[in-house]
C-alpha cells in the first residue's frame, strides 16, 4: 500500500469511469461548513452545496462515469448524517446510486477498517481519518487481489443496502 497526495487522488478518480464508494463515518470534516450551515438554520445555504454536487454527478453521468456509493450509519442519524440524507436526493435524481447501511443490517458485512474507493475494478483507495474526522492518510492499491477483496466487500455492502429514497432511518 502506497500514500499519495489529494491531487493524485483526484487525477485516478477523475479518469475512472466506475466508481464504487464506501463511507464507514457518521462525520466527516471536510463537511464541517456546510454542517455549521444546517446547524444554524440556514437551509438554503447547504441545499445549494449540495446541488453544486449533484451538477458534478450530473455531469460525469453525461460523460458515461457512474457513481455507487454506500453509507454505514449509525441510528438514530447524527446531525451530519441527517443533513446528508436530507439533501443527497439531487445528487440521486443526477445519477448518483447511493445506499444507506444501518450499522443494524451490517454485522455480518465485513467492512474494512477504512473509507474505500475501487476505481474500475482494477484500483482501490482509502480514505484513513483520524479522530476528529479529518483525511489524515490517502493509501492506494493496485494489487489483484487486494482490489478482488474490496470489490467483494463493496458488493456484500451494496446488497446490505436501502436505496436512497426508500430509506427511513429509525
Amino acid at each position: 500500500m502506497e500514500s499519495i497526495s489529494v491531487q493524485r487522488r483526484a487525477e485516478l478518480a477523475r479518469a475512472s469511469r466506475d466508481t464504487r464508494k464506501l463511507e464507514l463515518h457518521d462525520y466527516y470534516g471536510a463537511d464541517k461548513e456546510d454542517l455549521k450551515l444546517f446547524l444554524a438554520g440556514d437551509l438554503d445555504a447547504v441545499d445549494a452545496s449540495y446541488r453544486q454536487w449533484a451538477a458534478k454527478v450530473a455531469e460525469k453521468e453525461r460523460d458515461g462515469r457512474h457513481l455507487r456509493r454506500v453509507r454505514l450509519v449509525s441510528e438514530p442519524l447524527s446531525d451530519y448524517q441527517r443533513m446528508s440524507l436530507r439533501y443527497s436526493g439531487s445528487a440521486v435524481d443526477a445519477g448518483e446510486d447511493l445506499r444507506w447501511l444501518p450499522r443494524r443490517l451490517a454485522s455480518t458485512v465485513l467492512l474494512p477498517g477504512n473509507d474505500m474507493f475501487v476505481l474500475d475494478g482494477r484500483l482501490a483507495m482509502f480514505n484513513v481519518l483520524d479522530g476528529n474526522g479529518e483525511r489524515a492518510d490517502i493509501q492506494f492499491t493496485d494489487d489483484p487481489a487486494a482490489v478482488a477483496r474490496c470489490l467483494e466487500i463493496f458488493e456484500a455492502a451494496y446488497s446490505a443496502a436501502i436505496p436512497h429514497h426508500e430509506y427511513r432511518p429509525v
